[in-house]
């Protein structure tokens, strides 16, 4: 299993639902349970890395973090498995 989601770099053990699940309902390996389930992405309005770091900063000033710390926290998402190949 990965240490972050692949999709939006969340690290895993932070996932509440501990991992996203997959077409069969076994669980995913590579993506957090925000971003996957049933074998699909959850937010088909996110096409790009760009679209990720924007949405993970947002969601993480709700929650208080800085804006600073937020895009230091979402600088690697374009390195993840799901974009890489885009």
């Amino acid at each position: 299993m990965n240490k972050f989601c692949q999709s939006c770099g969340m690290p895993m053990k932070k996932n509440p639902g501990n991992g996203g699940t997959n077409s069969d309902g076994s669980k995913s390996d590579n993506y957090c349970s925000y971003c996957y389930q049933n074998g699909a992405f959850t937010s088909p309005e996110i096409k790009t890395a760009a679209d990720m770091q924007k949405f993970c900063i947002g969601k993480m000033k709700e929650m208080g973090t800085p804006g600073f710390m937020a895009w230091l926290y979402t600088r690697s998402i374009p390195r993840l498995k799901r974009w890489k190949s885009k």
